[in-house]
């Protein structure tokens, strides 16, 4: 087998074996870009985005270090009886939040600190907000092997994605008769992009 006929073949399952990689993050860019329209969409509802589930007592001390923080928003998410994926943050001198985050469901704990107490509210399910939440998901720093196994997936989808470029263009180059309108379509890709890089 020739390589042309191989890079073609590789390109070919390489696209489809891509495809519902690139929709998910091409159906969840349109929330990003829009969240104001469908946060409007929303309000119209005139429902709560949170609803409290439960106030906790909890008093541990704040540690400043970002690993530390992570410690503390373990014992925040035993405390309120949940497992799986978070992230904490301190939100100020007197709070600090664990956001947890599943395809289905979302919940924030923050402790009050002067209060020494928790409040755990859960999120009302919205589908922007799931598909947003799948894409800016990734990293390796939740302890669990699904976890570790969707960024190793995400981070061999970009690879595979940056092969099917170069496939494309090495399967380009040869087709005179396309060399033209190829590099039209190249150039206006590369020029827009650098516009945008530069102006933004």
């Amino acid at each position: 087998m020739e390589f042309q006929h191989l890079n073609r073949r590789i390109h070919l399952y390489m696209g489809l074996a891509l495809s519902p990689w690139i929709l998910l993050y091409a159906v969840s860019s349109i929330p990003f870009s829009h969240g104001r329209f469908f946060d409007d969409l929303d309000k119209a509802k005139q429902l709560p985005n949170w609803t409290k589930a439960a106030e906790i007592a909890f008093e541990a001390p704040v540690p400043e270090g970002r690993q530390e923080l992570r410690e503390l928003g373990r014992a925040m998410m035993r405390t309120a009886g949940l497992e799986g994926a978070f992230g904490a943050y301190r939100q100020g001198p007197k709070q600090v939040n664990v956001y947890h985050h599943s395809v289905w469901r979302s919940t924030q704990i923050r402790y009050l600190i002067e209060e020494r107490r928790l409040v755990v509210e859960d999120k009302r399910f919205r589908w922007d907000h799931m598909l947003t939440g799948f894409h800016a998901k990734g990293g390796f720093e939740q302890d669990s092997l699904l976890h570790d196994s969707w960024g190793v997936v995400i981070d061999l989808a970009c690879l595979a994605l940056i092969l099917w470029v170069a496939s494309g263009i090495y399967m380009w180059l040869p087709m005179r008769n396309l060399r033209r309108s190829g590099m039209v379509a190249l150039a206006a890709g590369a020029v827009s992009f650098a516009l945008f890089v530069w102006l933004l």
